[in-house]
């Protein structure tokens, strides 16, 4: 079998796994988890385990699957049609930097750890104003998606990175509701009790940034699948109003919309899977993430104005994709951070 047909068989697998979680059309386990702790199902997380996804990106010798960004993406986008909201991408990330009994843990999806790294909305800055030395870390981390539920946390900071349990003593964990049903956690230490870790999590935090690309590109999808069904059925004046001329119009520009937030964040994992370049790396990231996160809330905002008034409804399915979008269109950096970026180490490849 040849390189690019084990890879096509890689995403058929891939997405026929996702099938077990993700049922298009049924929103009824999303909906009970909503604005409850911990805001996934933790028998489902590891049933996802089992399937090895946690370990997704981590190398065979290390117990993990070994598969590359292209798969990852591949999975997030079809998690996302789904509205999954277990930690899959969080969990892939913090595997990048663990070994050991906790790694095994972690890919068994026994023991829930989540990365820790962002202190101000917006930043892509990993380090701020933590400080990791001598076993003990103290500072303040902000904005860890589904907190709620983490048993530890890989932090990183001034000395590097480092393993804290959620019930260290010196640790508090305050947790925010978020808009599509989930939590964000504050994660304060104060001379905490830590275990140092190798690494860095750079790499994985692109590669996390392009993943929660591609779960937008799968919310986005599915949204404006729903929209074109409603569209054929709804009638008005007599009609189905997809027959109306005004609206194809607006369903078309959504179409390329998603079309080309696809291209995007297909040739950005084909560049992180093809080349140590980093600057090509981040430039592909940010002009990927930056097209998702403005893509993903035109195209939820018009299936909504598509669905008329119902869409404006918590009862209409078509919310909770545009309340999704807006967690994740600044998650891992907002639209105008990532434009910043790209001209910046565009520029740098340029010379």
């Amino acid at each position: 079998m040849s390189a690019a047909e084990e890879r096509s068989e890689n995403f058929r697998l891939l997405r026929d796994s996702a099938a077990a979680v993700v049922t298009p059309g049924d929103t009824k386990r999303i909906r009970a988890l909503r604005f409850k702790d911990p805001g996934f199902d933790p028998a489902v997380w590891r049933e996802m385990c089992d399937m090895g996804w946690a370990g997704l990106r981590t190398p065979e010798s290390r117990g993990g699957s070994g598969l590359g960004v292209q798969e990852f993406c591949a999975l997030a986008e079809e998690l996302g049609r789904g509205l999954v909201p277990e930690p899959f991408v969080a969990s892939v990330t913090s595997a990048s930097v663990l070994t050991g009994a906790v790694l095994s843990e972690v890919i068994a999806g026994t023991r829930v750890v989540l990365p820790a790294w962002q202190e101000r909305a917006n930043s892509l800055d990993t380090t701020g104003d933590t400080v990791i030395a001598g076993g003990r870390v103290t500072g303040t981390k902000k904005f860890i998606a589904q907190a709620a539920g983490a048993d530890a946390f890989v932090v990183s900071g001034k000395g590097g990175l480092a393993l804290v349990a959620r019930d260290a003593a010196g640790v508090s964990l305050a947790i925010e509701r978020t808009q599509d049903g989930g939590n964000f956690g504050t994660l304060s230490m104060e001379n905490a009790p830590c275990t140092a870790l190798s690494g860095d999590l750079a790499e994985a935090l692109e590669e996390a940034s392009l993943a929660t690309a591609a779960y937008m590109l799968g919310v986005m999808d599915r949204a404006f699948a729903m929209t074109l069904d409603y569209m054929k059925t709804r009638q008005q004046f007599g009609r189905a109003i997809g027959s109306f001329q005004a609206l194809q119009h607006r369903a078309a520009d959504l179409k390329i919309q998603v079309a080309l937030t696809r291209a995007s964040v297909e040739a950005a994992a084909v560049t992180l899977d093809s080349s140590q370049n980093p600057a090509l790396r981040q430039a592909a990231v940010s002009r990927a993430k930056a097209r998702a996160a403005d893509a993903g809330m035109l195209v939820t905002r018009q299936c909504i104005q598509l669905h008329g008034g119902i869409g404006y409804t918590d009862e209409a399915d078509v919310g909770l994709f545009l309340r999704k979008a807006m967690v994740l269109s600044n998650l891992h950096g907002g639209a105008a951070l990532h434009r910043a970026r790209y001209a910046e180490v565009a520029a740098d490849e340029d010379e």
